[in-house]
């Protein structure tokens, strides 16, 4: 039952990320007005400071965790957005707001209390949740993109490590630290569900979080491991002696693989949801479209190319520079890329194209050009391919005197349509007698129900903050 309320409280939350907006810019939401009028000021006051209120303790929360270790990483999430005729209309990175952190930090907490009651009351049978110690040479790539900067990362604890990250910083090229979390995201070793009964205690820890003691508890309409929990929960509070009906060590380990095991399965389903997603919007555009034509950022050296992180779709994809016939790709001056005889020089910080045209240097975190098309296959789905275009950043020409028109136009023609449906909705009714208003105001529907509300709510959270 708690756990269903969390989930609650979680979708809530995330519908109401206009307040969060509001109080960053200090101004209004774009539909506060209806709010308003929906629910009452006294509401929306009420509703501003809770969620005020709740925001700053997460933030004393996520301090603690901090400076006790804890790691800000970075993912990359894509959202989907669809045309009205459900066709893929465009591709966008999630923003993230402080709002996201609050709601994590309420459920870290209370995964966490959950975990050290469960583990207190069943010492040898309760499901945790553990992030092991991540392997030296798995910082490999992290170091070298360090070193191409001027940085140094250090891992020996996950105190320092965190530490190091905040120490990365170019003024002039904030995505350097994004890529530097997002590395040590990849460099960390994969958190897995246990039972007490099978691991050392000292083993119990959660790395990612500084937390001795983790569980999963929150997510119940979604995650099986937090059903158990549940059980072992309620029978943790309730003082059951008798627990018969709950899993013993070995059952519960045997779930605990089983778990882990589907677990990993999702994530795989889920990354080639995304994938797919990726190739159908592609599949609509054609080589010559500007949105196939982006700014990437290489991550990564490889004996025959570069892997690179595109900002603009959240897409990590390799560039090659040696063919399968063993010939380099060389960028002339003008024209296209040139395959010809060569040979690559990788170091560690940065690959060289040795051709019979010339030398060509690419360090890391370097940001290149390239062109994304989708590439058909006989015998495996169909895959996005990047062709170099050059070895500088895209520089996006300036907008035509006739791009702004157009868009002066478009955004005249949506904010007179919008002021006459607002009118249309607003007409009177004059054909039911002058006291209509009162009495559907006394005796109507409301027009405004609370799914309207949440509805509201969560259009307004999707919206861009500008």
């Amino acid at each position: 039952m708690a756990g269903a309320i969390w989930s609650y409280v979680d979708r809530r939350m995330a519908e109401a990320t206009w307040s969060t907006s509001c109080t960053v810019h200090g101004g209004k939401g774009p539909h506060e007005q209806d709010l308003h009028h929906a629910c009452g000021s006294g509401r929306v006051q009420d509703l501003r400071g809770a969620i005020d209120q709740l925001m700053g303790i997460a933030r004393g929360l996520k301090a603690r965790r901090v400076k006790g270790g804890a790691l800000e990483l970075e993912s990359v999430e894509v959202k989907v957005q669809l045309s009205e005729t459900k066709s893929i209309e465009n591709l966008n990175p999630k923003q993230h707001l402080e709002i996201h952190d609050t709601i994590a930090e309420c459920m870290i907490i209370a995964n966490h209390w959950v975990a050290k009651k469960i583990a207190e009351v069943f010492p040898n049978q309760a499901l945790l949740r553990h992030h092991p110690l991540p392997k030296e040479e798995q910082f490999a790539n992290l170091h070298h993109c360090a070193m191409s900067r001027g940085f140094e990362v250090r891992t020996s604890t996950n105190k320092i490590l965190a530490s190091s990250l905040d120490q990365c910083v170019d003024p002039e090229d904030p995505t350097v630290n994004k890529i530097m979390r997002m590395l040590a995201t990849h460099a960390m070793s994969n958190a897995a569900y246990f039972c007490t009964g099978i691991l050392a205690h000292d083993q119990f820890f959660h790395y990612g979080l500084a937390l001795d003691l983790y569980t999963h508890f929150t997510s119940p309409i979604r995650r099986y491991a937090d059903i158990i929990v549940h059980r072992q929960l309620l029978a943790a509070v309730a003082r059951v002696g008798d627990t018969l009906n709950l899993p013993n060590c070995t059952e519960l380990d045997n779930l605990s693989h089983h778990i882990n095991k589907k677990h990993r399965s999702s994530q795989y389903v889920q990354r080639e949801s995304q994938e797919l997603f990726q190739c159908l919007y592609f599949l609509s555009h054609g080589t010559e479209d500007e949105n196939c034509v982006v700014n990437a950022i290489i991550f990564q050296l490889r004996l025959n190319g570069l892997p690179v992180f595109i900002p603009r779709y959240g897409i990590k994809c390799p560039v090659y520079l040696r063919s399968k016939q063993g010939d380099v790709l060389y960028l002339p001056d003008t024209g296209s890329p040139v395959w010809s005889s060569g040979q690559l020089i990788k170091q560690n910080t940065h690959i060289i194209v040795d051709s019979v045209l010339g030398q060509q240097k690419y360090d890391l975190l370097n940001h290149i050009t390239v062109k994304l098309s989708l590439q058909d296959s006989w015998a495996h789905a169909s895959s996005l391919r990047l062709e170099l275009v050059s070895n500088m950043p895209l520089k996006k020409p300036a907008a035509s005197m006739e791009d702004v028109a157009k868009q002066t136009k478009a955004s005249i023609i949506q904010e007179v349509t919008s002021e006459a449906v607002e009118k249309r909705l607003q007409l009177e009714s004059y054909d039911l007698g002058p006291n209509f208003q009162q009495l559907k105001q006394e005796y109507g529907q409301s027009t405004s129900s609370l799914y309207k509300l949440f509805s509201e709510l969560k259009t307004t959270a999707m919206k861009s903050v500008t």
